[in-house]
């Protein structure tokens, strides 16, 4: 939605990380040594706002303010750790800047395959952009114009096929799909999917409203109302479920969701206007999203913007973030503590204690470190 452009002012970083780690998975009887603080490093600071950070085994991608978007390549083998030697630890693989008819676009959307990574503007026109990894070429592979278009979220389901979602125009959300590697992209027709009730929108806040796993696909909306739409099929058809968070006007509702696997998920978000309003801000689903329950109204951290689960933790561990800090659940979201007054916005986890930060004037490492046993 637009007001987060306005709020972009006002927040410092945001966080991207991946989930994907050698680690093995967490049995349910294996006692949890939680989070108990983040350590920073920046990989470079400048002038732009970055606010989309794919995360990949080898490389952090990110694209953000006035068309900037780049590619840092992960050296993890050097164990340099001081902060004049952090940089040394990446190699910039490419940069660049993208102009559209004299003007810099702004990007929040960012997925990738294995071939290529894709970056998706904000407003009018909605340009997105493939990266081919090995060519280094840049190519304007969809563009969109209409006064209302506004994109704000994108992923894949496998490298053929991808998805991104919009905002409401005609009467439906604006949801494209490609079939063919990312190469060309269409819009699905109001005919295919759910009415859209009024002033239900998406928040592009994180890149987080939607999630994929396997052929299903979840999408999360906001605003007047907070509902899930769901397609078991990659899109091709689709369903609605309610959901009980606090909703009703444009700043209120749910602003990010994550699913550990197929059946257990959770939604999170709150009133960035009232960022410390903590009820009704947090449901979870058992059932693929079928059902969701309200939990710890009244006793979490407030409004936040981006939620993920700790890969390798059998659902139990969450990571929440916002402008207002960074909070963390032991125990699948029933309680939560703040462990960092940190303003991330959006975070994807690399592996089960990294996670790549991007936000205004910043690319960063984030670490999560666990307490020791006594």
């Amino acid at each position: 939605m637009r007001f987060l452009s306005i709020l972009s002012l006002i927040l410092l970083v945001t966080l991207s990380c991946k989930q994907e780690t050698k680690t093995a998975q967490k049995s349910d009887n294996e006692p949890i040594i939680p989070f108990s603080e983040v350590e920073i490093e920046f990989l470079h600071q400048d002038s732009t706002s970055i606010r989309a950070i794919e995360v990949t085994e080898d490389a952090v991608m990110y694209a953000g303010s006035d068309g900037h978007y780049g590619i840092y390549k992960l050296n993890l083998t050097n164990t340099k750790t001081t902060d004049a030697d952090i940089a040394s630890q990446y190699e910039v693989a490419n940069k660049g800047r993208i102009d559209f008819l004299g003007n810099n676009p702004s990007f929040r959307s960012i997925a990738s395959t294995s071939k290529a990574f894709y970056i998706l503007s904000i407003g009018n026109p909605a340009l997105l952009y493939r990266y081919d990894k090995e060519s280094n070429a840049v190519t304007l592979v969809y563009t969109e114009q209409n006064e209302k278009v506004f994109y704000d979220a994108m992923t894949f389901w496998n490298d053929n096929e991808g998805i991104a979602v919009g905002d409401s125009l005609d009467g439906c959300l604006s949801i494209i799909i490609t079939r063919d590697g990312g190469l060309s992209w269409g819009k699905l027709a109001c005919s295919s999917l759910p009415n859209q009730i009024a002033s239900e929108g998406a928040f592009a806040a994180s890149n987080t409203n939607i999630k994929t796993i396997g052929d299903k696909t979840w999408i999360i909306t906001g605003g007047g109302t907070s509902r899930v739409y769901y397609s078991g099929d990659k899109g091709r058809s689709w369903n609605i479920y309610n959901t009980p968070v606090a909703q009703g006007k444009s700043t209120l509702g749910a602003y990010t969701m994550d699913f550990y696997d197929e059946n257990r998920g959770i939604i999170y978000g709150g009133d960035y206007e009232q960022a410390q309003d903590n009820n009704d801000n947090i449901a979870i689903t058992a059932n693929g999203g079928k059902d969701w329950n309200v939990i710890a109204s009244g006793a979490n951290d407030g409004y936040k913007s981006c939620v993920q689960y700790v890969p390798n933790s059998n659902g139990q561990e969450i990571i929440a973030s916002g402008f207002t800090g960074i909070s963390y659940s032991k125990d699948g979201g029933e309680s939560w503590s703040q462990i960092s007054d940190a303003p991330f916005l959006s975070f994807r986890f690399a592996n089960d204690s990294i996670a790549y930060a991007g936000g205004r004037n910043a690319l960063a490492k984030l670490t999560f470190k666990r307490n020791t046993i006594n």
